[in-house]
């Protein structure tokens, strides 16, 4: 391997950049991802530079001591298979340390990261849909999250995603343009969502809910938030059938898939209230 080829930190510009190589690969990043990703750990993010270009891209975001998430494993075309994004990987699994490790792969990759160590838990399916304005009022116990007390947000969320992120919410649920809203029942927050504009449409991550009405709830409202006709995306574990469910009653169709995978002992996530993933990049 050329020793003009070196790997370090990503600078916060950088972060966008690799958000672009993702567009540029089809994956639809949200407008404001590149800010919230940094937000979550501005260390977990490393680039491979060749004559101090960029060529090689990957994120190893840790969320405390036991955990992290790998994403944005890019390579750029014309400098595939020659052993560049091999170096990064490496790079990105010893920054991570003795964490257990997630990743949402193509299924394409499945085998190579089965080499270092992967295990398949299950299947992450991407629907897409051009919805119709429900004719229904929303829900009255939805409500925009920033009138929830962070903290039970942060709490809740935690609850479901299994570690803490509070840096990468309060990005998260901030961005531009985005819908934040939580149901809350008994005063209690029971799920809350988020949809984000992307470059195609809108994504919707998270959709957390505690049952599949809250969850259904919430759907509705950010279909009602956003254009009519407009493309929504929403990012279901294909073992949580009545997420599914919500998705094929909406009348959307399975346009990607990846393999959520885990290096370690895989984290305890209560996936039949995951009604939609938050990011395919940091989980």
């Amino acid at each position: 391997m050329s020793d003009r080829y070196r790997i370090r930190t990503m600078s916060r510009r950088e972060v966008d950049t690799a958000v672009e190589w993702a567009a540029a690969e089809g994956w639809n990043p949200g407008w404001g991802d590149g800010a919230c990703f940094h937000a979550a750990d501005p260390g977990g993010f490393l680039v491979g530079l060749l004559d101090d270009e960029p060529v090689a891209t990957i994120s190893v975001v840790k969320y405390g001591s036991a955990f992290g998430f790998l994403g944005l494993y890019i390579v750029k075309p014309a400098q595939r298979g020659r052993g560049y994004g091999f170096r990064v990987w490496n790079a990105g699994l010893a920054h991570l340390g003795g964490r257990t490790i997630g990743l949402d792969g193509v299924v394409a990759q499945q085998a190579n990261y089965r080499r270092s160590g992967f295990v398949l838990a299950y299947r992450n399916v991407r629907y897409q849909g051009s919805i119709a304005v429900p004719p229904a009022p929303v829900d009255a116990r939805i409500v925009a999250l920033s009138s929830v007390a962070f903290d039970a947000l942060v709490n809740y969320d935690r609850e479901i995603f299994g570690a803490d992120r509070t840096a990468f919410l309060k990005c998260w649920i901030a961005q531009p343009a985005c819908t934040a809203i939580g149901l809350l029942r008994d005063a209690v927050v029971r799920g809350y969502a988020v949809a984000r504009p992307a470059r195609v449409g809108f994504k919707i991550g998270p959709l957390f809910a505690d049952d599949p009405s809250v969850a259904q709830a919430l759907f509705d409202a950010l279909c009602a938030s956003v254009p009519a006709g407009a493309s929504l995306y929403l990012d279901v574990p294909e073992p949580n059938g009545a997420a599914v469910e919500l998705a094929r009653r909406a009348g959307m169709t399975v346009v990607f898939e990846t393999a959520r995978m885990y290096a370690g002992r895989a984290p305890d996530v209560p996936v039949e209230r995951v009604f939609g993933v938050t990011t395919f990049e940091l989980g």
